[in-house]
Order: C-alpha cells, then structure tokens, then sequence
C-alpha cells in the first residue's frame, strides 16, 4: 500500500475534487446572452364582453390610439355599427394584408356580427404580433341586445 503524507494526500484530494468539479460542469457553463430585443412585447389578447367593450370605449374617448375595428362586410357596416369603428371586410381578399399594415401598437376592439369573424381575427392579430387585441364576444347582435347604441 502506498503511503502518503497528509499535506500531500490533502492536495491530491482537492485537486481530485477540482478536476471533477470542473468535467461536471463543463458542459453546464455556458455564456448568458440576452435574447430579448427592445421590440420583445407583451401581447394582450383576450375575448371580453360588450359591457367591458362599452366601459374600454368610454375610457378611450379620445385615445388616438384605440381602434375599434369592425370586420363585417361593407352593406353590415353601413346597416348600423359602433360609433367610430372602422370596416376592414373580413371577406375581403387583401383582409391579412389590411391587417398587417395597421399600427400594431395601437389597441383595437374587433367585432363582427356574432362573434366568430371577429374570434379569427383576433387569432391573425395575435399571428402579426400587435400589442394589444379585444373580441367582442357576441359581436354586435350581443352588443345591441344588451342595450348599446349604434349608429349609420
């Protein structure tokens, strides 16, 4: 049996431990990098109830910056809509397109007829990366049920 003397065996120990310490880890360590870009958003994309629509709009008055977009074809539109909406037709060939080159940062309420033009809009939406995104759950057969007013 070989024979060591403490000091010796102390270090043959710690440099045992060390090298092991190291090969265990060495495939651990790498360099942290940041992945996110300043254009890293948070999306906010949900359905919400024409009283939660009605309560955004009314706190949004005069937010430039709040859309509340209507995706209905052109004769819907024109037979009665929420006051300032905006018709993008969601028939429309261009529709994607249309949608890509409006202002991602801004926040849009988007509505249909009853609900389910706007639920894929809101998926395109998501797709393209806006900030923030509201479906009218119901569309605007819900929302006049309710009682909210529209105009032509």
């Amino acid at each position: 049996m070989l024979k060591m003397n403490p000091k010796n065996l102390m270090i043959s120990v710690f440099l045992g431990a060390l090298i092991i310490v190291i090969l265990l880890t060495s495939g651990c360590i790498q360099t942290e990098t940041n992945t996110a870009t300043p254009e890293t958003k948070i999306q906010i994309i949900e359905n919400i109830t024409p009283e939660e629509v009605n309560t955004l709009i009314q706190e949004n008055k005069d937010n430039p910056n709040f859309v509340i977009l209507d995706v209905r074809t052109p004769e819907e539109y024109l037979s009665g809509h929420i006051e300032n909406a905006v018709n993008l037709d969601y028939y429309s060939d261009t529709f994607r397109n249309d949608l890509d080159k409006l202002d991602k940062n801004k926040t849009y309420i988007i509505y249909c007829r009853s609900g389910g033009r706007s639920a894929n809009t809101l998926n395109i939406i998501k797709d393209l990366n806006f900030k923030e995104a509201y479906n009218m759950l119901g569309g605007i057969n819900k929302w006049k049920s309710e009682g909210f007013s529209t105009t032509k």
